[in-house]
């Protein structure tokens, strides 16, 4: 190592102060001639990608001890720039620029293992890694003066090592724990729990009655990939937890283990995991949701049994103490409200009450969900799991749930993106992230606080231990070799070894979304004059609608499910006719459309780049890379296929492929089910830079406050702009969810009424019934009581006759 090469690492002395600046930069990189050769090579490269590279080899060129170094540096990012270039092509440029950067370095160019990149390359690892460089070079420095003293080397070899051994070991811990790209699949993860032998007993024996749920010590992986690690969950029973996170980290693989009892809980507690949709059948709704309940389903079928025997005239007493227990649970139970509670629940989600009395085979798919929904909060399990349970609801009925769930009696666990239903309904928040969970008491907005300032706090605590630890660091490199000064410098060591294992705060990922410039056009850019549709002239959808909109305009379509948003959506994009009216569109106004139904319809066995390369044919794969890197589809993950993908994952291709043909009018049918709250909060802001005009129907509310600048409510046949906004459409939902629950509960108290009158009526039988039997018994008696006086008196007259007596009978 140079002389001069100590001073640059060390950054104590300038290289003006050594007089050799020309030199020294001709020995360390030649930029521009790296710089030319780059060009040449990738024509295609952009100005930002040119930058990052030379950002890269001009602050890394001390670093690369090979051309491996650099391409696991540089690689990926010319990838993208690569045509039909392949691995080993970009590998042997490599050794070119290092060539170019360090001609002392040509006969280590090939020394480096060849690596492929399986995730992104993480600037923190090679921070860290940079650090042990620069303390060998250190050592190599203060090694080279010659004080003239000795010490034992061994000992402090030995020391050395063992502080090293345990930085390698965190270098790579922090490397694992960022691998955590891509989806996860159920049928292909598994999971790992340490239990305790304690507990363990006690669950076989039964004793275990606790309702708190305690999950400790266990992994979850995915393949060669780890999800969780050393993790525990601690779920309090009547307590309500939201479970929130990065798309793809593992939220509905976790609670998908523990509903299928991977991960052990204990067995007397009941779990509900809402996932499928209820098969459609000639049940009808209201009675499939009371179906949910079998303790009260058999105490009915066995009062059916006794009240019919009871009409058939039988006198059996048992049936009175049978018919006394039978009622007795079902009060207990309160099954005389269960019809009025089931009937509250599907009403709050949506269902009318024909719609209640229609059969499940009747609904789609996305109504039987709903209905599924109903079942697990009628049945009340002890730890109820709900994913994404906002997908399928509109504002009114999303604003329902987070009432009705704010008194859920017993433990609840909630996946969701939804900002405000997470303010709303958890009592905790568990975060996942860097493969464990830690745990935060209150709601969203207390968690990010929270959060925020532990981080914080964490940072100081880890920049102040590094600044101690430098100190010390350097107290030891000054005295390591003087023999006046080595018990204080063991001393030393073995104190850094015993400071408590402090890291840098772990900054996610921003993400990022962008939206192509759009072209401008001049107004009128589109309109709908008196506009009706309906799918037969008997069901009429809306009648007489007048909307317009312009490229800065910002719309936000609101509206009880099957009110027509998307039927609207259709129409102004000319999917379907108007049954009556005029629609203009400006010649040159293209749409780009997003919907679930977009996203679904995927073709799942090709790649990210494969899909856009479908769609849109005979473009340079590097534009179809940059555009999925619009998106935050980058790295190895565009070339996954998008089964692969998480659900958020795949809505982010699909606006990627919605993208490729520069429209300059979006409209966004949900766009926000399966991302998550920090894509959500990218998506607002991508739509607020947007040059073009955006019509939006979404049930997120955060997002709507965000963008919306013009509300359309759709409902009772006809579309309306609301004056007042979000919040006055809020305020109307609201009271009608109020009255609605007031005539809820004087039915319930209605039916409760009439259920008393019919018991009330079987007691009446009943006893009728025993009366009869009754006066025939009495009836009876004196017909017993006449025979015996017969008897009697034969048995005289036998005893008369047997002594030659004649008694004459009168």
């Amino acid at each position: 190592m140079s002389f001069i090469t100590v001073i640059q690492v060390r950054n104590t002395i300038s290289f003006a102060d050594v007089g050799h600046t020309a030199s020294a930069r001709i020995a360390f990189c030649n930029m521009a001639g790296c710089g030319e050769y780059i060009k040449s090579e990738f024509p295609l490269i952009d100005d930002d990608l040119y930058l990052y590279v030379e950002g890269i080899l001009t602050n890394g060129a001390d670093d690369f001890e090979d051309s491996g170094e650099l391409y696991d540096a540089i690689g990926e990012v010319l990838h993208e720039v690569a045509e039909d270039k392949s691995e080993r092509d970009i590998r042997n440029i490599c050794d070119e620029l290092l060539r170019i950067m360090k001609p002392e370095k040509a006969d280590l160019l090939h020394t480096g293992s060849a690596k492929v990149l399986n995730a992104p390359v993480h600037l923190a690892t090679m921070a860290a890694n940079l650090e042990n460089n620069i303390e060998d070079i250190k050592s190599i420095w203060v090694m080279s003066r010659d004080d003239g003293l000795k010490v034992d080397a061994k000992k402090l070899e030995k020391a050395e090592a063992k502080l090293q051994q345990k930085q390698e070991k965190r270098n790579h811990d922090s490397a694992n724990s960022r691998n955590t790209v891509g989806a996860v699949r159920l049928e292909s993860a598994t999971a790992s729990q340490v239990t305790s032998k304690k507990e363990a007993k006690m669950e076989d024996k039964g004793n275990n009655r606790a309702q708190d749920i305690r999950i400790e010590n266990f992994d979850v992986a995915y393949g060669n990939r780890v999800l969780l690690t050393a993790a525990d969950i601690t779920l309090v029973y009547g307590r309500r937890y939201g479970l929130v996170g990065r798309n793809g980290l593992g939220k509905t693989t976790l609670l998908r283990m523990i509903s299928s009892g991977q991960l052990r809980i204990p067995s007397h507690i009941s779990v509900l995991h809402v996932e499928q949709e209820v098969v459609g059948d000639d049940t009808p709704a209201l009675e499939s949701v009371l179906q949910c309940d079998t303790v009260r389903e058999e105490l009915l079928r066995k009062e059916r049994e006794i009240s019919v025997s009871i009409n058939n005239g039988c006198t059996d007493p048992k049936l009175s103490s049978q018919l006394t227990e039978v009622y007795a649970q079902l009060q207990n139970i309160e099954a005389d409200k269960a019809p009025a509670r089931a009937s509250i629940i599907l009403n709050g989600l949506g269902f009318s009450s024909e719609m209640q009395q229609c059969r499940t085979k009747e609904f789609s798919g996305g109504w039987r969900m709903r209905l599924a929904l109903a079942r697990a909060l009628f049945s009340r399990p002890d730890l109820l799991l709900l994913d994404e349970p906002t997908n399928m609801l509109d504002i009114k009925a999303i604003i329902w749930l987070e009432n009705y769930l704010q008194n859920w009696p017993t433990t609840l666990l909630v996946v969701s993106h939804d900002r405000n239903f997470l303010d709303a309904v958890p009592t905790d928040i568990l975060n996942l992230h860097s493969q464990r969970i830690d745990a935060y008491r209150g709601n969203y907005e207390n968690f990010e606080k929270t959060r925020t300032e532990k981080l914080r706090n964490q940072q100081r605590e880890f920049e102040a231990q590094q600044q101690h630890r430098a100190h010390v660091q350097e107290f030891i490199d000054r005295f390591r070799y003087n023999a006046n000064r080595a018990s204080s410098v063991q001393s030393k060591i073995k104190m850094l070894e015993k400071l408590p294992e402090l890291k840098a705060t772990e900054k996610e990922v921003e993400v990022v979304l962008k939206f192509p410039e759009a072209e401008a056009l001049s107004p009128p850019i589109l309109q709908i004059n008196e506009v009706s549709f309906g799918y037969s002239s008997d069901r009429m959808i809306f009648s007489n609608v007048n909307l317009g909109a312009t490229l800065e305009s910002r719309i936000c379509i609101v509206g009880d499910n099957g009110t027509g948003k998307t039927t609207l959506l259709k129409i102004i994009m000319g999917i379907l006719t108007p049954t009556k009216g005029i629609r203009h569109v400006h010649r040159n106004l293209k749409f780009g459309y997003f919907s679930q139904h977009h996203v679904d319809q995927l073709d799942m066995n090709a790649s990210c780049v494969e899909l856009l390369q479908s769609s849109y044919p005979g473009k340079p794969v590097e534009e179809y890379r940059r555009q999925l890197g619009s998106f935050g589809i980058t790295g190895d993950m565009a070339l996954q296929t998008v089964a692969s993908l998480s659900g958020g994952q795949k809505s982010r291709v699909a606006f990627a492929r919605m993208c490729m043909g520069n429209p300059n009018f979006l409209v966004l049918d949900e766009p926000t089910n399966h991302l998550d709250i920090e894509t959500i909060e990218a998506l607002g802001k991508a739509i607020n830079k947007y040059t073009g005009g955006v019509i939006l129907v979404s049930h997120d509310e955060r997002l709507i406050r965000v963008v919306c600048k013009e509300l359309w409510v759709c409902g009772n046949g006809c579309v309306r702009s609301i004056d007042g906004g979000f919040d006055e459409y809020r305020r109307v939902a609201q009271a009608y969810l109020n009255q609605k629950r007031l005539d809820a509960e004087a039915k319930q108290l209605h039916h409760s009424a009439t259920n008393f009158a019919k018991q009330t009526q079987q007691w009446v039988n009943l006893v009728e019934s025993f009366s009869g039997a009754l006066k025939e018994i009495g009836d009876a008696e004196n017909w017993a009581c006449s025979i015996e006086g017969d008897m009697r008196t034969i048995t005289s007259a036998l005893e008369h006759a047997y002594k030659g007596e004649l008694l004459v009978f009168s």
